[in-house]
Order: C-alpha cells, then structure tokens, then sequence
C-alpha cells in the first residue's frame, strides 16, 4: 500500500512482501435512501435542508469556498449498527455527479495553490533537487552485472547491463522512450542464470499492472514472449535458460467479477511457447488473496514456493521436480513469517517462528519437515531482515535501532565479518549469487545520496562501486538526530529529527512529521531530495517510528495492527506533543504528511487531535474503514486491520475510522487531500469523500486561509513509477501549501 513495500532480497530474487494493500466488504448490510444522515456518532448537517450546505445539487466553485457536493445518503445497517453515508455515490468514478464534484474540486483547489507566492521559485528548487539521480543494486547473471539508474530530468529509471564489474554500461531496457509523458515505468525484473535473457515488467499510468517480457542481453532482442496479468511477478529462471517459473493472476471469466486482482498461482512458462497455454503449477484451491512467490535451487531440483498470508503468516512448500511430486508443505502452520534460499542440497530458513527478531535454520532439501531443522543463527537485539546466500556464504542484513547492518556468516552459521557501513543509514538492496565471492548493497541516509558498493567476500573487503552525486546539496550543513520519546501506554518510540546545524529550539520552527506504523514496514534513514526544500528554509524534518512496522521485530507489528491500531495513533501524537515540548516548534507551526497507511494515519491525526497541527497532507489515503475492503485490492490488508463484517473487528475499525469521526463545527488544521483517479493499490473514493464531508462540516470548511483542499492526478496511480515531472509538480503543490500554512517565506 501505502507508500511501498517491504521488499527481501533472497537468493538474489526480489520478493514483495510488505506492503500490497487491499481489504473485504463491511458486513451483512441492507442499504436504503434515507433523508438524514448519522456519520459515526455525530449529527450532519450536509442534509438537513435550509443549512448552508444543505442543497442538493451541485454548486459552483466560488470565491466564497468550495464547491457544495451532491448529497445522497445512504444507510447501512452493519452489525446492528445504522451508519449513514451522505457521499456514497462518490465511490463510483464514472458516475455523473462524481465526475462532476471532481470538476469542480479541482477548480477550488487550483484557484486557491496557484496564486500562492513563491511557487515558481519552489518549482525551479524541486527541478533542480529531483535531477538528483537514483541508482540499485546490481543483480548477477553470468558475467553480466544488471543494475537501474535513472539520470537528471529522466521520469523513469534505466536498466543497463554492465559486462564484467568494471565493464561499460549499456541501456538494456528504457521506458522512458515508451510513452511521451514518461509514465510507462519498469516495475520489476529477473536475469536469468547466466544472464542471456532478462525477463521484465511494464505498466503504464501507475497502474502497477505489469505486463511481462524477454529480452536477450548481447542483441537487446526483445522476444515475442508476452505475458499479461503479472502484476508483482515473482519469476524464477531454470539454468539453461529453457523456461521459468513464475506467479500470475487470473484473466477475466475466470474468477468472479472484480477478483481478477486476487487468486495469483505459479505457472511455468517455456521461452518461445504460447502462454496461454502454460501449465498451472500452484495455487488451485487456496485463498484468493494469498501471494506466492517462487525460487529455484542451484541445481534446478528443488523449487521453493513461499506464500504470503498478510503480513504476519507465510508458509513454504518445497518441489521435488527431478522426483516429478507435488509441492510439499514444510512449515508449521501457525502465525509466523518464513522465507529461504538454498545451498549444495541445503535450505536456509529465515523465520520469526518463536523469535519476534527472526533467527536461521538449515535443513537437507531431502527431508526439509520441521522437526528435521537445525538452528544455524539465533536470534540477537537486532532484527534480521533477511539472508540470502552470496559465493557459499551467508550475507545477512539487520537492522538495530531503525537502522542497518551488514554481518556475514559461513555455511555453518559461524560469523566471519561485522561489514562496515559509511554511516548510520539504510542498506535498500542487496545483490549477489550463490556462486560469486562478491556482493554489492544499496546505501542511503538522511544526508547521503544513493550508493552502491561492493564487497568482496574473500577479503572482506568493501569498495565504492557506482554513487549518485548531488552537487547542489551541502549535507555537511545538516545535523541528524535520533531522539527517544514515552508513548501514551509509556513505550519508547524512536524518532528522526533532521536540521540545520545550529538551530535555536525557540518554540516555532517550522516542522513537518511524518510517519507510517503498518505493514511490518521500517521507515530507517533515506534520502529525500525535495525534504532539502524544507530544510533550506529553516524547516524540521522528522521522521517517527511508530508501532506496526518493523524496526523492533514482529512484536513491534502486532502491538500496531487489528485491535491494537490505537498505538500507531498515540505513538504519533506523543511524537508531536514531544517536539512541542521540547521546543522545536509549537502547534501553529507543526505539519504532519503521509501516504497510503500513513494516509490512514493522517485522517485519524485530523480527528483525533484537530488541535495539534496546523496543517495535513494526506496522501493516497485509507479512510473509509467500514468500507475499504470493498475497493482495488484491499481484500489483502484485512490480515492487518480486520474487516468490518466481523462484529468484533467492526467496533476497532469504526472506534477510530476517520470518516466516520469528522464533527460538526470543529476546526480542522488546513488539510491537502492528494489522491490519483488510476490508483489501482487505494481507491481515489477515500479522499474525495472525506474531502466533501469535511467542507461541509468542519468550522473552516469554506475557510480561505485554513482551506480543506482536494488533489487528484491523472495517469499516475499509488506513487510507484511516478515520473519525475509529475513529482516536481506534485511536490510544488504540496511544500506552496506548507509554506503559506506554516507561514515559512519561500
């Protein structure tokens, strides 16, 4: 979802395992029309006639506010409960009175950014920080080294194959020159063992619905293999490059309407051969929203199928498929996540089973059951984020504290190395192969750009290998701190503050917080080009760690997830009311964002704590909670939020769902609402509802200098594959409408 994934490195691969947002319907309900409205516990005067925003028709957008959007309530009765929905049809994008509420919305909300002061100076900073380039780590094929690299005002990133470590570059695979907006992106890629084909994804829009290709290294010959519906492709190549395993949804007729996005199985597909006619391998039978994943042993015999139940549960089954038998389970069953990688006939299991910071077990191939595992690494105060096997060794990465670390380790679980890093920062890939003695990993902080290096697995030895310069960034002008604050129950929460060195603590700097707190993701060091923005003009940067991500284990999850949702909520108020306190700024100059879960996070900052903040920008956000599982892929995050057909999980979900909490008459800091009509991860509905109801309801609803703003993009979805043009502009939006909230010049 929400602002990205937790993305394991194994064996090479690269395996999606955090974040895919989605969820189910709300429960046993009738629905009627109705002529009054009851949003959670609170009186609406959207629809009582003779209010000011009681008309049921369209208004215009005006000097004097907003637009007055179509009121048409709808009741549900869910759970015994009768809850009223005023802007249901808004869920609807085709509809006529959505379409042109949207219209509207978009005219208000242009019409009060555009004249902004000092957007044209913000446009040209963020053009000139987002040339900073990106970079990643290289992936391994034969003597071939893959690795993306985008470049300047590039939108996408390039693939570019490098023969030989010290090689010269050569573009592989450019989407850039596939669409003239640059938004056809590169969603993921796999080389093949010795590195004669790549098989890659594309989508356009951000629509994230990739469609899988081949192409060959040496000619850049791209074949006429093409398979559709391989949205977050796992692919794993046999060594002769005959064919490979790969996961797929399913087409449409094939499973009820709407469920296309779910019921993904493992196929095999041979190079050359129609795909519609590649055998179905795995996955008949099982839950529609379980996601597997697929990789094979060095010796083609073994294939190890993982797959993901939510972000709390996975199961691996292992393939004999020299013997020709049907997968085997060997896990347990129970609630724990596993993954693994195989080495000489032995696999390696990564697992929290019994250890909330994860530990590695060994076990043959031959008799993989559980009671057969040995444990080879237990498990230490820092979390192991995952190991993959590089040239016979283990290379493992861990994180202490929200930020990495690098140790190697023999095959028999001895530790040979503890890998420097330049810095506290975060290590965001690995690469490698089972049969290399080198490995390379992606290095980024607050203040260091992108960088890649490698290590040599013999000589325990690093060297810089590629990095992205960023000339018109000083970092030695910066300071970065990771300070410790008490939550509401009294649990530590470490949080990032990033400034200018020298900063006088007078009470009213301006600062922006941001958080996540879901999905068993960590947010650790990064580096965020248009933050640089912010920090010039004298701004606070901040970053919380909250409860349901995964920077103190799989305990630090579930103290955030289900019925315990409230503490990702009382770790972010705490983290503002510590920054007042501590005098870093005060509430008339506090800004909070985020996206996605942190979208969710956001709405329930706004009606939790109107009084805290001065300004919101909620992006992509979850806000609906009775309803969201009903919308794109949602169905997959019930594992993390429950669904409000389940009457206990309904009483969590509408105790804190935002749009159920919006009070009349209350004032609400200024809020950006941004969302994307092509969202195929969160429905645009989310916003465009809360958007309505809060200018209809809120004290400054129709307000002019504390606005309630609405933002939707067009061909751009969730954020991945975003190009860069599309990011400036988005970013000009977002740092005008902080500046004049926070009334910090530009």
């Amino acid at each position: 979802m929400a602002g990205g994934f937790r993305l394991l490195f194994i064996g090479g691969s690269l395996f999606l395992v955090g974040c895919v947002v989605w969820a189910a319907d709300g429960a046993k309900t009738s629905t009627t029309q109705t002529g009054t409205t009851q949003t959670g516990a609170t009186q609406s005067s959207a629809t009582q006639g003779g209010t000011a925003h009681g008309d049921a028709t369209h208004g215009e957008a005006t000097q004097a506010g907003p637009p007055k959007a179509k009121v048409e309530p709808v009741e549900d009765t869910v759970n015994g409960h009768k809850i009223v929905d005023p802007y249901r049809y808004m869920e609807d994008s085709n509809n006529a009175d959505t379409q042109q509420y949207v219209q509207q919305e978009l005219a208000y909300t242009r019409s009060m950014l555009d004249p902004l002061p000092g957007r044209e100076k913000i446009h040209q900073r963020l053009s000139q920080l987002l040339t900073i380039g990106t970079i990643g780590a290289p992936q391994l094929g034969g003597k071939f080294y893959f690795y993306t690299r985008r470049e300047g005002m590039q939108n996408q990133p390039v693939l570019y194959v490098r023969e030989g470590v010290s090689g010269t570059d050569r573009t592989l695979v450019d989407t850039n020159q596939m669409s003239a907006d640059g938004t056809v992106a590169l969603d993921w890629w796999f080389p093949s063992e010795d590195g004669k084909y790549v098989a890659y994804g594309t989508s356009a829009s951000g629509s994230e619905e990739s469609t899988l290709h081949l192409i060959e290294t040496a000619s850049g010959k791209v074949l006429p293999d093409a398979i559709e519906r391989t949205r977050f492709a796992s692919v794993a190549w046999k060594k002769d490059n005959s064919g490979f395993y790969y996961t797929r949804h399913p087409k449409k007729g094939d499973v009820p309407a709407g469920e296309e996005v779910y019921h993904v199985k493992v196929f095999y597909h041979a190079v050359g051969s129609d795909p519609a006619k590649d055998p179905l391998l795995f996955g008949e039978g099982r839950k529609a929203e379980d996601i597997p994943s697929v990789s094979l042993s060095e010796d083609d015999r073994w294939l190890l199928i993982t797959v993901f139940e939510g972000w709390s549960k996975s199961e691996m089954y292992l393939q004999d498929l020299k013997a020709g038998t049907p997968p085997v389970e060997i896990t347990t069953g129970k609630e724990f996540l596993y993954s693994g990688d195989f080495l000489n006939g032995k696999l390696y299991i990564t697992t929290n089973e019994d250890a909330p910071h994860y530990r590695v077990f060994v076990a043959d191939a031959t008799n993989p059951k559980r009671e057969n595992w040995k444990e080879l690494i237990p498990q230490t105060e820092a979390v192991l984020q995952g190991v993959s096997v590089f040239g016979g060794k283990l290379f493992a990465q861990y994180e202490h504290n929200a930020t990495s670390q690098l140790k190697l380790f023999d095959a028999a679980g001895k530790k040979l190395d503890d890998i420097d890093m330049p810095t506290i920062g975060s290590v965001f890939a690995t690469g490698g192969k089972w049969n290399k003695n080198e490995a390379f990993f992606g290095f980024q902080s607050f203040t260091v750009p992108p960088s890649v290096y490698r290590y040599d697995l013999n000589e325990h030895k690093t060297s810089l290998w590629a990095k992205v310069d960023a000339p018109s960034i000083d970092p030695s002008v910066y300071e970065v701190n990771q300070v410790w604050y008490k939550s509401k129950d009294g649990t530590r929460v470490p949080m990032f503050v990033v400034h200018k060195k020298g900063l006088e603590k007078n009470g009213h700097n301006p600062a922006l917080l941001t958080g996540y707190g879901g999905f068993n993701i960590s947010l650790t060091p990064t580096f965020n080009r248009s933050a640089y923005l912010w920090l010039e003009h004298g701004g606070i940067y901040t970053v919380a760690n909250l409860r349901g991500g995964a920077e103190f284990g799989e305990d630090w999850h579930r103290a955030g997830m289900l019925e315990k949702k409230q503490n990702v909520f009382d770790d972010f108020i705490s983290a503002a009311e510590y920054l007042i306190a501590e005098k870093y700024t005060d509430k008339d100059h506090l800004a909070i964002q985020g996206g996605s879960n942190g979208g969710l996070l956001m709405g329930a900052m706004m009606t939790q704590r109107p009084d805290l903040f001065r300004a919101v920008v909620c992006a992509v956000p979850l806000l609906d909670m009775l309803r969201y599982q009903n919308f794109q892929i949602a169905k997959l995050w019930i594992a993390e939020y429950g669904s409000a057909e389940d009457p206990k999980q309904f009483d969590w979900l509408y105790a804190y769902s935002p749009y159920h909490h919006v009070k009349q008459g209350v004032e609400y800091p200024a809020v950006l609402f941004m969302t994307a009509d092509t969202d195929t991860r969160v429905d645009p509905m989310h916003a465009k509802k809360m958007a309505a109801l809060m200018q209809a309801e809120a004290k400054n609803g129709a307000s002019k200098e504390r606005p309630i703003l609405l933002r939707i993009e067009t061909n751009a979805g969730h954020g991945a594959g975003k190009p860069v043009t599309k990011q400036i502009e988005e970013g000009t939006d977002t740092y005008s409408f902080l500046f004049w909230q926070l009334r910090v010049n530009p």
